[in-house]
């Protein structure tokens, strides 16, 4: 009996996997590249800091989720909604591929701003599906696979598709990230088992509601969360978002950012995502929010010594990537928990996404200011205000959540 179980549960989470990795492999490649591309044609920091803002339908996301809780009552519903915007999101990448990056450059930006969009509704699909599919105490295992998910993700497509461009190119590679991203598809095909509830159990409302969104926000302590999650990335946002160009104003070519960041980072934030969701499951999350504040705070400070007192090198450099995405890929963790407690019965696509947009929203305002920053003040004085809001966010948390201990430890058990 616990065989099947295990076996059941296994291929749930192989499935999320696959969904996971879907969404992140195009979303990285994008990212990764064309701030790589336009430092090497002269583009300023500040326009390659608002390329953020491609990201905009992830942060906008919550504005269609309660249409997707409102019609989705059994498994059939999720499914048909994952498989519709996934084949979307596949037919714009292969219409991209068929366009000049040099010449068409904005064509490309409105193009892949469609493709997130289509990306972001088959996320909250999968995330309220994936809410309701697992247990309370198996819930951290489902936050292991899509943190693990959307890190491999990343480091395939800011790593390895990087230097296949490299070798194939743009318009030859494209496609094949296009079927990819179908092929993620197949184990849906086969989910069957699941704790989604038949349609006369789940609740049904006769037409919509403000407090569809704004209900979230009226539960009792929800604010607290609300600014953790605004502050608890933020320390870590500008320095991931200028990271490349940092890598390329200090002489490193697209085939070594590919491998320093995008390969040999993001497989280190996998290991901290799957580090964290092992030290959240046994001790729940009270202990880790205040430790993993505390990297994010020391990678902060290390990077600001790196630029002014320490020397530049391949291996400072490495020690600096592996602080970052370490301490990424563990308060990943942190997130992703205390968001899935979080969610109201019936809106847990929107709940959920309310959540993740607002790390979304703090992301793309830090990368935007980042961006900013660094151009007018350098390096340095960006990674000292990192370090002011890393600062910031510890106190926070240290000041908030003192009497939540037992109460995490009880939920995670």
């Amino acid at each position: 009996m616990n065989i099947n179980k295990n076996l059941q549960n296994g291929g749930k989470l192989f499935t999320f996997l696959s969904l996971y990795i879907a969404q992140t492999i195009p979303m990285s490649f994008f990212s990764t590249i064309l701030p790589v591309l336009m430092r090497q044609q002269d583009y300023s920091l500040e326009t390659i800091g608002m390329l953020q803002f491609l990201k905009l339908p992830w942060v906008l996301k919550f504005l269609w989720s309660p249409a997707i809780d409102r019609s989705c009552h059994t498994l059939t519903d999720y499914k048909r909604w994952i498989f519709s915007s996934e084949l979307i999101y596949a037919v714009i990448i292969l219409a991209i591929s068929f366009l000049d990056l040099e010449t068409n450059i904005y064509t490309i930006i409105v193009l892949i701003i469609f493709a997130f969009t289509a990306s972001a509704t088959q996320d909250i699909a999968t995330d309220a599906l994936a809410v309701l599919s697992f247990s309370k105490k198996d819930k951290s295992m489902v936050n292991s696979m899509q943190s693990v998910g959307s890190f491999a993700g990343a480091m395939i497509g800011g790593g390895v598709l990087l230097l296949l461009y490299h070798q194939l190119g743009w318009n030859k590679l494209l496609p094949y990230l296009a079927i990819f991203v179908v092929v993620a598809l197949i184990p849906l095909l086969f989910f069957k088992k699941t704790q989604v509830e038949e349609p006369q159990e789940r609740k049904k409302y006769a037409a919509p509601h403000p407090d569809d969104l704004l209900g979230f926000f009226k539960q009792r302590g929800i604010w607290k969360q609300v600014l953790f999650l605004f502050l608890y990335y933020a320390g870590l946002i500008g320095t991931l978002a200028m990271l490349k160009p940092l890598l390329v104003d200090y002489g490193y070519s697209m085939k070594e950012i590919g491998v320093m960041s995008g390969v040999i980072g993001t497989s280190i934030g996998c290991v901290g995502s799957l580090t964290g969701g092992f030290i959240v499951r046994k001790i729940g999350c009270f202990i880790p929010r205040i430790v993993f504040a505390i990297c994010i705070l020391a990678t902060t400070i290390y990077f600001y010594l790196l630029v002014t007192q320490l020397t530049v090198n391949t291996a400072t450099l490495h020690l600096g990537i592996t602080m970052l995405w370490g301490s990424y890929g563990m308060a990943t963790i942190v997130v992703y928990t205390t968001s899935m407690y979080c969610v109201r019965e019936g809106y847990e696509g929107t709940d959920f996404t309310l959540q993740t947009v607002i790390t979304h929203l703090s992301g793309m305002l830090m990368a935007a200011g980042a961006g900013k920053i660094a151009g007018m003040y350098g390096y340095a004085n960006l990674f000292l205000f990192e370090s002011c809001i890393a600062v910031t966010s510890l106190l926070y948390i240290l000041a908030t959540f003192k009497k939540e201990k037992k109460d995490e430890t009880r939920i995670i058990r």
